[in-house]
Formats: C-alpha cells, sequence, structure tokens
C-alpha cells in the first residue's frame, strides 16, 4: 500500500475533520463550513465567566499554506501533552495552534492519538459525555 503526503490544505482541513467527528456524539458541532470547523463538549458548563453549552474542544481553519487546527485541551493542560511526536510538536505555534502544511500517515496518527487523549481528558474533567 502506497503512502500518501496531502500538502493540500483542504484535503488536509477535510482529513483534521473526519478525526474530530470519530468522537461524535460525544461532541457536538458549533461551525462546519468552507471558513472552518468547530466542536464542543456536550455537557453546559463554565468556560471563564461564561456558561456556555458545552466546552471548547478543536477548530479547523483553511488557509491558503496551511490547515490550523486549534486544539484546546493542550491549552489547558500542557503537561500531559508534553510526550508529543517530534514533528507533529514542530507544527505547534504558540500554546494550541498547530500549522499543519502536509500530513502524512505517521503525523495522521500522532494526531489521532493527541485527539483521543484530549477525548479520554474531557471524559475525566466530566466535559463530556461518556
Amino acid at each position: 500500500m502506497e503512502h500518501e503526503t496531502i500538502t493540500n490544505p483542504l484535503y488536509i482541513d477535510v482529513a483534521l475533520r473526519r478525526m474530530i467527528k470519530k468522537h461524535l456524539p460525544h461532541l457536538q458541532i458549533r461551525k462546519d463550513d468552507s471558513s472552518g470547523f468547530e466542536a464542543a463538549g456536550t455537557i453546559p458548563t463554565q468556560q471563564g465567566k461564561q456558561k456556555v453549552d458545552g466546552f471548547y474542544f478543536a477548530s479547523t481553519v483553511p488557509k491558503p499554506n496551511d490547515c490550523r487546527l486549534y486544539f484546546f485541551p493542550i491549552y489547558t493542560d500542557p503537561s500531559l501533552f508534553e510526550n508529543l511526536d517530534p514533528v507533529l510538536r514542530k507544527c505547534l505555534k504558540g500554546k494550541s495552534c498547530f500549522h499543519i502544511k502536509k500530513m502524512d500517515d505517521s503525523l495522521k496518527s500522532s494526531i489521532e492519538a493527541m485527539i483521543d487523549k484530549g477525548i479520554s481528558l474531557y471524559k475525566e474533567k466530566g466535559l463530556l459525555t461518556s
């Protein structure tokens, strides 16, 4: 089987959305259009000083040269994500934004593992239905 490297930001966006949507119905989709995608928890809670219908989890925004993955669990609990794959870590710009310029099977697996860990974390915190 041939290993594929995706370089088109729109295709990377589709792949990232699929990875997150695998976790429905634990997540709710707040936005899913050409400008981006956003997923949040399903349990009403406080987010800062505001009551929200679900705690923000992740979003994607396709850009001309890459696709941005905003992943909130790495912001709220950075110590749990210290052992990220070095290739994925290199994509992290700031505290929670990944700039994905190309995605191969290895990076895809690393992102899926990170998302799975974020789902587990949110379930432990009572932010998602089990």
